[in-house]
């Protein structure tokens, strides 16, 4: 009997047509009420559906048949991930589908920008006929600025290349030779705002590109600078921008995505001439609604006639039982990953794990996996798991290295992770104390045991006396509450080191206070 496929909202005909080429039987049934969904989801291997059609527990728990659930776009809120994996249901995306859309509405914001199409059609259409006052410029010549080269960044840069423009770019987790083929020339990030007559921001939106452009970044811009953000809202600081614009130091800015969607009436940035913006149109042409529909039809089908993962956002490739015991090892994986990429150097060419002890006859490439989802997903402007970041990590010139060590160091079973990239290198490792306690047990050449979980603050000191009473002042006065604090020191005793958990992440003032305390050399804030 062929697999049976319900599609539950909105599909192309190019979709459905690939499902049943795949000798899958599909049924179309758009818009059921909850509770008729609910009656009929017990005859199908598959559910196919977009945002509309929510894919509660109380729904799975009715699939008594499913097998995978795939959504046809990125973000799979309206599915309940957690009851889905319970039961063993895999639910899978389609993450790429919509790049060439996103990074040619990017295009589109730079070449309005620079030829004031916006303005100029409000002009004419108000009867002005005004060609002096909308000079433009041509961007052949010009340098671009691209922040992130992902899937989207690097569609953008092969089109600008093709337009005759120069590209400076910044991306810490791509390695040189990767970015040599794409064309462009890699810089440091501060270097690459002076160097840009035109700047485009690819990254996801996190708290450490949360206010990326902030108005002292946008002070270090190339006066008259266009800037562009089809990425994600938060990443600029938007009344900092409006000041830029308005004093005229920036020649333009595009946005289709805001901090605040849809932006307030009285948002500053509305009511000024070099502004132009969409209402976060990235993925909304026709063509990406057919691709997205297309890949999960793809997707679907492999699966259920192959059992071929792909963009799969829940799915361990190890058997259940092995799971259950390797569970806490993936999650500390993950968060070594996490860690890591937030300490690393530049331009990340070589990921390293070593599996020590009884880790190293665990499934490594699952543990790899989590590492480098844990990794990537810091700094890429598209969704990464545990399927897609080895592939994703391979586009980006990583070289994924793993040591497995069947002797035992310090603790039974312990993962080591090491970056190395941009002339230097970042080691953290850690392992699982009893059945669930993970553990941080080193962070480059300091030893410790503390807990990778929620906001943390990294210091690094001269080994003096008083300095952590004076950062644990400097945080009480700031209202910052210390959960735990964990200490180390090197082999010469020149050097200490703290991890310390807060219940809420310091802001910028905070920890440019905790840097100018006396033998205090580096702060981080970190997010778990």
């Amino acid at each position: 009997m062929a697999p049976r496929v319900l599609v539950a909202d909105d599909l192309s005909s190019e979709g459905v047509a690939l499902l049943q080429q795949a000798g899958l039987t599909v049924d179309v049934r758009v818009g059921l009420p909850p509770a008729e969904l609910e009656r009929v989801i017990g005859e199908y291997d598959a559910l196919a559906v977009r945002s509309a059609t929510q894919v509660t527990a109380r729904l799975l728990e009715r699939a008594t048949r499913l097998k995978v659930v795939g959504r046809a776009g990125v973000g799979v809120d309206n599915v309940d991930l957690e009851a889905a994996t319970r039961r063993g249901v895999v639910v899978m995306n389609t993450p790429g589908g919509s790049s060439t859309t996103v990074a040619e509405l990017t295009l589109a914001h730079m070449l309005a920008l620079a030829r004031h199409v916006a303005q100029a059609t409000a002009s004419v259409k108000a009867g002005r006929w005004e060609k002096k006052k909308f000079q433009g410029r041509e961007l052949a010549g010009k340098t671009l600025g691209v922040v992130g080269i992902g899937n989207i960044g690097s569609i953008v840069v092969a089109r600008c290349l093709a337009m005759k423009m120069r590209v400076v770019a910044y991306d810490p987790f791509i390695s040189a030779d990767a970015a040599a083929q794409l064309g462009v020339t890699q810089v440091a990030l501060e270097d690459l705002w002076p160097q840009a007559d035109v700047i485009s921001l690819h990254v996801p939106l996190t708290e450490q590109t949360r206010n990326l452009v902030d108005a002292a970044t946008l002070r270090r811009m190339k006066k008259g600078a266009l800037l562009v953000n089809c990425a994600r809202g938060g990443v600029i600081d938007e009344r900092a921008l409006a000041e830029a614009l308005a004093s005229g130091h920036l020649g333009g800015a595009a946005l289709d995505v805001f901090e605040k969607e849809p932006p307030p009436p009285d948002h500053p940035l509305l009511a000024l001439d070099g502004f132009i913006c969409t209402p976060h149109l990235g993925a909304s042409t026709e063509e990406a609604q057919a691709a997205v529909a297309v890949a999960i039809a793809q997707q679907l089908a492999a699966y259920l006639t192959r059992g071929e993962v792909k963009n799969a956002v829940n799915l361990p490739s190890v058997p259940r039982e092995v799971l259950d015991r390797l569970a806490p090892y993936l999650a500390l994986a993950e968060r070594l990953g996490s860690l890591a990429a937030q300490i690393a150097p530049a331009s990340i060419g070589e990921v390293r794990l070593e599996l020590a002890g009884e880790l190293s006859r665990a499934p490594h490439r699952v543990l790899a996996a989590q590492v480098l989802k844990g990794l990537l997903r810091h700094v890429l402007d598209q969704p990464v798991n545990e399927v897609s970041a080895p592939a994703i990590a391979r586009e980006r010139g990583i070289v994924l290295r793993e040591d497995l060590n069947p002797e035992a160091r310090d603790y039974v079973a312990e993962l080591t992770v090491t970056l190395r990239g941009g002339g230097g290198e970042a080691v953290v490792a850690g392992t699982v104390f009893g059945r669930h306690e993970l553990r941080v047990v080193r962070v480059n050449q300091f030893r410790l045991e503390a807990v990778p979980e929620g906001d943390i603050i990294m210091c690094e000191n001269d080994d003096a006396p008083g300095v952590v009473g004076r950062l644990g002042t400097a945080l009480g006065q700031a209202g910052v509450n210390i959960a735990r604090i964990y200490l180390s020191r090197d082999a010469e005793r020149r050097s200490a080191f703290s991890l310390i958990n807060v219940d809420s992440a310091p802001g910028q003032e905070v920890l440019e206070a905790l840097r100018r305390l006396e033998h205090v050399r580096a702060v981080r804030s970190i997010r778990l």
